[in-house]
C-alpha cells in the first residue's frame, strides 16, 4: 500500500465505484479501499435471506417457508435504470454491460384518488387511459405531441409562443389547458421530479425529462425502466472490474484510519501503519463526518410478497409513484417491484420497497399510502437513513464526497451526482470518447 496513486476512492457504493471506473478510464492511478468484506456499500445486495434478516435485527431461524435461501439477493436500496437515462449510457461507453444482463422493468404507474392507474406515455396511451376524461386526454394528446416534436435548438419547433428558457413549466401546462390532476402526473410520473418546485422553473427541463422517459419507453415498449438479474449488488462490482481492467487497484475489508492532509489538502490516507500518497480522494459521506451536513432522512420500507401487487394485471415487475399532492405531502413516494424472474428472490416470491423524504416525527405512518397498496406482506423491514451532502465542492481539500442516496427509484440523480463530481475533480467534463470500445459488445 505504500505507494503514490492519482486518486484514492474510499468505499464500494456504487457512486464510488463508478467514479473509480471513470478515473481508472481516464488514465489515473487508482486505488479503491473499503472498510467492509463486501462490494455495494450502504446501496448493496444482501445475500443468503438470513443475513438481511439478521441485520435487521429478526431472528432468522424460521425461513423455510421463503424457499431457497441463496435464491434471495435483496437491495437495500432498490432502484431502477431508466433505459435511455444517464447509468445505462455510462454502462453501454464503458463496456460494463458485458458484466450484466438486464431485464425490462413491466410497467409504470401513478396514484390518483386512492386507485393506482398505468402512466401514459405516448398518444396512443392517452386517449386510451382512464386517468383523464375525454376533453382532458385530447389536450395532453396535443401536449405529448409538442414534447415528441420539439428541440431546444429549433425554434421553429417552440409553439404557441413557448420559449423554453422563459416559459415555466405551469404556463406550459396552463397553455395546453392541462388540469392540475394531469399537471401532477406529468411532473411526477413522467418527468420524475420529487416535488412541486419545477413549476417556477423553465420549461426546458420538463420537456427534456419527458422525452426521455419516451424515449426509454421506446426501447423496450412495457416500461421505460431496467433492473439487472442478481440484483444492483451486480453494478458495482461491474465498474470495479472496469477500473481494474485500466489498472485499478483494490483492497475490501481494509479499515481506514486517517486521511492525511498537508497545508489543507489531501496527501494520503492511513491505514494502521500502511500509508498510500495520493493527489486526490472520492469518497462517500461516512469516511468524512466532519465535511458533511445532514439535509434530510429517507425512510425505506422492504417488503417480501408471495404475490404481485394488486391491480397491475399481475405484474412481475413495477414502478409505483404517488404524487405528493395525492397525500397531503410535500414529497413522493416510490413503491417499486421485482421478483424471481430477476433472480433476487425464490420462486414464486416478490420484493417490493416503498420509499420517501421524512417529513415528521412519524416516518411509518408516511409511507403507509404505499403499503397499503401491497396487499398481504409476510415480512417487512424498516430503516430510516440520514442523507448527507458534503459542505464544500472539494476543489480546496481535494476531497470530493458524493451525496447520500434519495428515495427515488430510479438512478437519474445518482448520475447526475457522479458526473458532477467527475467534473469537479477533474476539472473537465468525463469524455466517453477515452474509452475503449473493444470491452465488449455494447448491444449485449
Amino acid at each position: 500500500m505504500d505507494e503514490e496513486y492519482d486518486c484514492i476512492v474510499l468505499g464500494t457504493g456504487l457512486k464510488e465505484c463508478i467514479l473509480s471506473g471513470l478515473l481508472s478510464v481516464s488514465g489515473k492511478k487508482v486505488l479503491h479501499i473499503d472498510r467492509n468484506k463486501y462490494y455495494g456499500g450502504e446501496s448493496a445486495s444482501i445475500t443468503p435471506l438470513e443475513d438481511l434478516f439478521t441485520k435487521f435485527g429478526f431472528q432468522s431461524t424460521t425461513l423455510e417457508d421463503y424457499g431457497r435461501s441463496r435464491d434471495w439477493n435483496v437491495d437495500l436500496i432498490p432502484k431502477f435504470l431508466m433505459a435511455n437515462g444517464q447509468l445505462v449510457k455510462l454502462l453501454v461507453h464503458t463496456g460494463v454491460t458485458r458484466y450484466l444482463e438486464f431485464k425490462s422493468v413491466e410497467g409504470s404507474y401513478v396514484y390518483k384518488g386512492g386507485k393506482i392507474f398505468k402512466v401514459p406515455a405516448d398518444e396512443k396511451e392517452a386517449l386510451a387511459s382512464s386517468l383523464m376524461g375525454i376533453f382532458e386526454k385530447r389536450r395532453f394528446r396535443s401536449f405529448l405531441l409538442f414534447v415528441q416534436d420539439f428541440k431546444a435548438d429549433d425554434p421553429k419547433t417552440w409553439k404557441n409562443g413557448i420559449d423554453p428558457k422563459r416559459t415555466t413549466a405551469a404556463q406550459l401546462y396552463e397553455t395546453f389547458g392541462l388540469d392540475k390532476d394531469t399537471a401532477d402526473f406529468t411532473g411526477h410520473a413522467l418527468a420524475l421530479y420529487r416535488d412541486d418546485d419545477y413549476l417556477g422553473q423553465p420549461c426546458l427541463d420538463l420537456i427534456q425529462r419527458i422525452q426521455l422517459y419516451s424515449e426509454s419507453l421506446a426501447r423496450y415498449g412495457k416500461s421505460p425502466y431496467l433492473y439487472p438479474l442478481y440484483g444492483l449488488g451486480e453494478l458495482p462490482q461491474g465498474f470495479a472490474r472496469l477500473s481494474a481492467i485500466y489498472g485499478g487497484t483494490y483492497m475490501l475489508d481494509k479499515p481506514v484510519d486517517e486521511i492525511i492532509m498537508e497545508n489543507g489538502r489531501v496527501v494520503g490516507v492511513r491505514s494502521g501503519n500502511e500509508i498510500a500518497r495520493c493527489k486526490q480522494v472520492y469518497c462517500d459521506p461516512s469516511y468524512v463526518p466532519d465535511r458533511v451536513k445532514k439535509v434530510g432522512q429517507v425512510i425505506r420500507c422492504i417488503c417480501l410478497l408471495n404475490h404481485p401487487i394488486p391491480n397491475t394485471k399481475d405484474a412481475l415487475s413495477c414502478q409505483i409513484i404517488i404524487p405528493q399532492k395525492q397525500v397531503g405531502r410535500k414529497s413522493d413516494i416510490y413503491v417499486s417491484l421485482v421478483s424471481y424472474t430477476h433472480q433476487v428472490a425464490a420462486k414464486g416470491w416478490f420484493i417490493a420497497s416503498v420509499s420517501t423524504t421524512v417529513e415528521t416525527s412519524n416516518p411509518q405512518t408516511e409511507i403507509k399510502p404505499g403499503i397499503d397498496l401491497l396487499g398481504p406482506i409476510m415480512h417487512k423491514f424498516v430503516s430510516v437513513s440520514d442523507v448527507y451532502k458534503p459542505t464544500d465542492s472539494g476543489t480546496e481539500s481535494q476531497i470530493f464526497i458524493s451525496e447520500s442516496f434519495d428515495a427515488t427509484t430510479h438512478f437519474e440523480t445518482t448520475c447526475l451526482d457522479v458526473l458532477d463530481i467527475f467534473r469537479r475533480g477533474t476539472g473537465e467534463n468525463f469524455d466517453f470518447s477515452k474509452v475503449k470500445h473493444d470491452l465488449g459488445d455494447e448491444d449485449n
